[in-house]
């Protein structure tokens, strides 16, 4: 791994590290959010594994998890799509992957997640066109996020979706998006302990 990336993930990791601890005092839209190191190691090798040349994030926030995704996906000469609404974690997000030297690829559309997944969603050239899918936005609308991404993903692509477990007062809601992908037989998927809880999704058709 390129020490420019390394470097910018541990500022961020240290960064998260004392937002969680409470240690600075963070107004609650500023706050990164951010998926854990374990769940970037994940991500990173699910795309190696994959050799996943086109993703798609919903949720930026800085960039902590598009960093680490960038990392692997530059082997194919990938790109990634990223949305994020907030201005200020999109200022932050671009200046990190400036500084992690990773911003070639990657592509921030600007707005409301669901106004942006519809717009995508239109375009015939992304159906059946992400190879992997990182979900780690509001959790009220994951069932219509999921319903828009599906047809816009490969067959045999993956979709991870963050905190299936943490924080708890999510997790009923969380649950039921499980319990929804378990229903479809054209998917499987798993909930994994690592990190804050992931799903781990595979579009079997």
């Amino acid at each position: 791994m390129k020490e420019s990336i390394v470097k910018v993930l541990e500022e961020l990791e240290a960064q998260s590290s004392l937002e969680k601890s409470r240690k600075v005092n963070i107004p609650p839209e500023d706050r990164m959010l951010t998926i854990t190191k374990e769940t970037g190691e994940l991500l990173n090798m699910i795309l190696r594994l994959k050799k996943a040349k086109n993703m798609l994030e919903v949720g930026t926030s800085v960039g902590y998890s598009t960093i680490w995704c960038a990392e692997a996906i530059a082997e194919q000469s990938g790109n990634i799509i990223s949305i994020e609404q907030n201005p200020s974690k999109i200022r932050r997000a671009k200046a990190n992957f400036q500084k992690a030297e990773v911003n070639d690829s990657i592509f921030i559309k600007t707005g409301n997640a669901m106004n942006i997944l519809k717009e995508l969603s239109r375009q015939e050239k992304y159906k059946n066109f992400f190879d992997f899918v990182l979900i780690d936005a509001d959790k009220e609308s994951i069932i219509e996020y999921f319903d828009l991404i599906l047809p816009m993903v490969s067959l045999q692509g993956v979709i991870v979706t963050d905190n299936m477990l943490y924080p708890e007062k999510y997790r009923e809601e969380m649950k039921k998006f499980s319990n929804y992908l378990k229903a479809n037989p054209d998917l499987i998927t798993i909930t994994s302990e690592i990190g804050n809880g992931e799903e781990i999704t595979i579009k079997l058709k």
